[in-house]
Order: C-alpha cells, then sequence, then structure tokens
C-alpha cells in the first residue's frame, strides 16, 4: 500500500488532545520525515498551536482544506473544524468544545469514507460537552456508528496481547443479560477474529467470558451461560473458529495473559476494561499517581478503521504538558496495522 495516513481527531479541545496529538507528532518526526507515516489532525488550529507554544516546540502541521486530493496532502496536515475555540479553556467543560470535538470526528469519518486516509485514530472526548453541544451519544463507538450507518460495532481493548471485545459496553447492568444474543455473540467473535487476521494472527484462539459467576454454576447462578453461550460456542467451533467458553471471568484473564488465547470477549463494559486498564496504567509507587497508560481502543464493525486513546480528557491536568502520549503512539501504530493488514487480506480484483 502506499504511505499510510492516519487522519488523528483532537477530541475535546479543553482536554489533553492538543497537546499529546503534539507530542506524538515529534516522536514520530523521524519516521514521518522518512516517508513511513503520514498524519492529519482534524480539529481546532488555535488550540493546537496554542499545545505547541506551551511544549515549546514548532508547530509541525500544515493547514489544508478537507477536500484536499490525497496526493496533495502534506506528511503532517492540519483540517481546521467546528468554532471558534480561542476562547475555550483547558479542563473546562463547554459545549463549544463538544462541538468542536464533534466536527473533528465527523470530518476525520468523511476524509476515511472518501479514501483521503486510511484510517484514523482519535484523542479523547467528553460526554457531557458533547451532549451540551446538542450530539447526544453515549460515547465514541455509538457517534462513529452513527457516522458511518454501520448497524453493528463492537469496542475491542488492547494491551500488549491483552486483546478483549466486548459483547456490550455503555448499558446498565440490569441490561446486560437480554443484550446477551446468539446473534450478538457470533458478531463479536467473527469481528475480533477479522480483526486478528489483520494482525497477522492467521488462527485466533478466542475465549469467551462467561456472564454469570462461575459460568452459572450449573444454572444457580444464572442460566445464560449454558443456554446462550455454550450451544453458540459449540456453532462457532463447527464454523471454524477456535473458542472456547464459557469460561468464568474470574480466571479467563488470566488465561489471556498467559497466552492460552490471543483474544477474549467479555460480556460487559467493566468485565472488559478492568483487566486491561489494571495493566496499563503506569502508577507512581512513592506518590500512588498515574503516570502513563498504556493502551488502545478498537471499534471493529465499522466501514472504516478506527483506533482511540485508552484514557479520558483527563481535565485535570490539561494544558499543563504533563499529559503522556503513549497511548496516542500505540493507537497509531495500530492504526498502521489493522490498515496494512486490510490492504493484504483484500480480494484480488
Amino acid at each position: 500500500m502506499a504511505i499510510p495516513r492516519i487522519a488523528v481527531t483532537m477530541g475535546d479541545p479543553a482536554g489533553v488532545g492538543p497537546e499529546i496529538i503534539a507530542k506524538a507528532a515529534l516522536r514520530l518526526k523521524d519516521r514521518i520525515e522518512a516517508g513511513e507515516l503520514a498524519l492529519v489532525v482534524t480539529g481546532s488550529g488555535h488550540r493546537l498551536a496554542a499545545a505547541c507554544a506551551g511544549l515549546g516546540i514548532a508547530q509541525p502541521f500544515a493547514a489544508v482544506s478537507a477536500d484536499t486530493p490525497r496526493e496533495a496532502l502534506p506528511p503532517c496536515a492540519l483540517v481546521e473544524v467546528g468554532p471558534d475555540a480561542s476562547a475555550i479553556e483547558p479542563g473546562k467543560v463547554s459545549a463549544v468544545a463538544g462541538e468542536s470535538a464533534y466536527q473533528a470526528i465527523a470530518a476525520g469519518v468523511r476524509m476515511a469514507m472518501g479514501g483521503l486516509v486510511d484510517a484514523i485514530c482519535t484523542a479523547p472526548i467528553n460526554k457531557e460537552a458533547l451532549n451540551l453541544a446538542g450530539h447526544h451519544y453515549s460515547g465514541h463507538t455509538e457517534l462513529l456508528a452513527d457516522l458511518t450507518a454501520a448497524r453493528n460495532s463492537v469496542m475491542m481493548l488492547a494491551h500488549g496481547n491483552m486483546r478483549v471485545s466486548h459483547v456490550c459496553t455503555h448499558v446498565a447492568l440490569r441490561d446486560v443479560p437480554k443484550r446477551l444474543t446468539p446473534e450478538r455473540l457470533r458478531q463479536v467473535v467473527e469481528l475480533t477474529a477479522d480483526a486478528l487476521n489483520r494482525l497477522g494472527i492467521a488462527r485466533p484462539r478466542i475465549g469467551i467470558a462467561a456472564l454469570n459467576p462461575h459460568a452459572g454454576e450449573n444454572g444457580l447462578f444464572g442460566r445464560e451461560d449454558i443456554d446462550i453461550t455454550a450451544p453458540t460456542v459449540e456453532d462457532l467451533r463447527r464454523a471454524g473458529h477456535d473458542v472456547t467458553g464459557p469460561v468464568p471471568g474470574d480466571t479467563i484473564f488470566v488465561k489471556l495473559r498467559a497466552g492460552q488465547f490471543d483474544a477474549v470477549v467479555a460480556m460487559y463494559h467493566d468485565q472488559g476494561h478492568i483487566p486491561v486498564k489494571l495493566l496499563g496504567f503506569s502508577v507512581d509507587p512513592t506518590t500512588g499517581e498515574w503516570q502513563a497508560l498504556s493502551g488502545v481502543n478498537v471499534t471493529l464493525g465499522l466501514p472504516i478503521i478506527r483506533t482511540s486513546v485508552d484514557h479520558g480528557t483527563a481535565f485535570d491536568i490539561a494544558g499543563k504538558g504533563i499529559a503522556s502520549e503513549q497511548s496516542l503512539l500505540e493507537a497509531i501504530d495500530y492504526a498502521v496495522q489493522l490498515a496494512q493488514g486490510s490492504d493484504r487480506t483484500a480480494p484480488s480484483p
């Protein structure tokens, strides 16, 4: 494929998005200059310039329009979108910042759908600000599904060999059992297997987490694992997938970390997020403060490739120049791997 070109959406400009983008671009400078990678940032040019100034680095992005032909895009490009962000204060929730975040995402999606970029990588948004701006979504996953007209999408978190997809995410716990259907479980497994294929794993081993403690204990703690998960796993095996489950949630992630699986399908948000984030956070043992977060959020089932940082807007440290760019760097690399994998596995014309 041509040089992989990734659109990086700024997210909420009052959060750490602008500064981690600036830091990541600096870290990626040699690869960009060597022609190994190209970036297009969508969002507020004012906030990006302010972040670069605060860090004492030159602003490397050249302003272009959103409809600039791919071959005319510079290696580091900036597509200015959204309302005037000059009055936005770091760390403050506002409708203006929410609208800026929405417009940045929408622009990135349009560029990806139009083939101007190979993938999008998103900086974090603030859900309150997004809703204040009139965009009523519970998160990136739901917003991206709407923008791309995708009927079914899946969230996968990744940290090293810890890859975890989710049957459902932003729903109340009381609603989780009704979201577990044979159709949904089959879809999550198939999308996860496809993503692993694109990452170079030819025959992925996928573990299916149980919904209930001890996988229901023969019906004592619920029958979902017995009546829904177990027969669906058998159907998937007959279809050629290497799947195991249901495996109790208190042991399946140990097995994943030990390399017995290439990925795990979790039933709900916290079941999958807690083990990945526990391993991904780097904490200072002296102060108890977290220093960095490693990990990537990938949305499967979209007509475009989308990866993201695995952390929030961090309003408490926004604008201070101390936010870590590590998760963004990993998300960009994941986007490149998936884009190159899609190119390799695409059917011949």
